[in-house]
């Protein structure tokens, strides 16, 4: 009997997993919706997406100021600040994303590479650590954030 209960049991679990949405491979957005109700928001993921990271920086900070309790705009100005070499705009704003939404996977993954590139591994690995507890299937933050600790590793 007790092998039965654990076949229903994992059955009932596979049926559950396979009703699940697909993961996204797009970046995480907790509200991806904000780029239809925010222009400077969308003007800053365009000119992010095409490398202009002054224009992003500057379209983000105007959308800041409508939502500056956002977590994806916070993430996104981490990330721009991030390829404009200031880590410590992008840590503040990293840090902020985790303050309003502490299972923000994006700002987990960024965050975490950020510290990569300022030579904090231990850092990075509590990224990833936060990533693992998240992530109860493997999502593409988590992936990454893997990829990017173990090519730091191995270039030390």
């Amino acid at each position: 009997m007790n092998r039965f209960a654990g076949l229903l049991r994992a059955g009932v679990l596979c049926a559950a997993i396979a009703g699940l949405p697909p993961v996204a491979a797009e970046p995480y957005e907790a509200d991806p919706d904000l780029a239809a109700r925010d222009d400077d928001y969308a003007a800053g993921k365009k000119a992010a997406e095409q490398g202009d990271w002054s224009e992003a920086a500057q379209r983000f900070k105007r959308a800041e100021r409508r939502h500056p309790e956002h977590a994806d705009l916070q993430n996104m100005l981490g990330f721009t600040y991030r390829n404009l070499k200031d880590f410590g705009l992008a840590i503040k704003h990293y840090t902020r994303a985790l303050e309003i939404d502490p299972r923000h996977r994006g700002a987990h993954e960024y965050l975490g590479e950020t510290y990569l590139l300022t030579g904090d591994l231990a850092g990075a690995r509590r990224h990833l650590s936060a990533l693992r507890q998240i992530c109860l299937l493997p999502c593409d933050e988590l992936t990454e954030l893997e990829r990017a600790i173990a090519k730091h590793q191995s270039q030390r």
